[in-house]
């Protein structure tokens, strides 16, 4: 069976979803500022409690990451995902998604050849990465 161009495009046109960037990309930005802005609430939280700044921040770390590893553990996380998009990689959250989630899924295999060895399945490039890139650009900062 041939068609023509004309016919092949409107049949693409016809089954193929309708753009939502735009959507997407302002879901993210929501979620993402949602994420920070509770970062900075527990840092103010923290801090009124009593915490040096140094503290407060050290604590609202592991206080997201232990959240983030919670909401995947629960099943929550994926499905603020799949709504925000890259809204939930960027933070600190995401990376804990990245690490809980293999842990999660492989821990049936034992915990050495399972949730050892998937861990970091995900979080290991970016690990490599940008431990590698920090040190190119501090070597080009140290020739500059």
């Amino acid at each position: 069976m041939e068609i023509s161009k004309e016919e092949y495009s409107k049949l693409t046109d016809k089954t193929s979803p309708d753009s939502t960037i735009l959507k997407d990309c302002l879901w993210a930005f929501v979620v993402g500022g949602l994420i920070c802005t509770l970062g900075q609430a527990f840092i103010e939280i923290y801090a009124r409690l009593g915490m040096s700044l140094k503290d407060a921040r050290t604590w609202t770390s592991i206080t997201l990451v232990f959240i983030g590893v919670l909401l995947t553990a629960l099943g929550l996380y994926g499905k603020i995902a799949n709504k925000a998009g890259a809204g939930t990689l960027v933070p600190i959250t995401g990376f804990a998604n990245s690490v809980a989630s293999p842990a999660i899924e492989f821990k049936s295999e034992g915990f050495i050849t399972g949730l050892g060895a998937k861990m970091f399945t995900i979080a290991g490039p970016v690990i490599v990465y940008g431990t590698l890139a920090g040190v190119i650009y501090g070597l080009i900062l140290l020739f500059i």
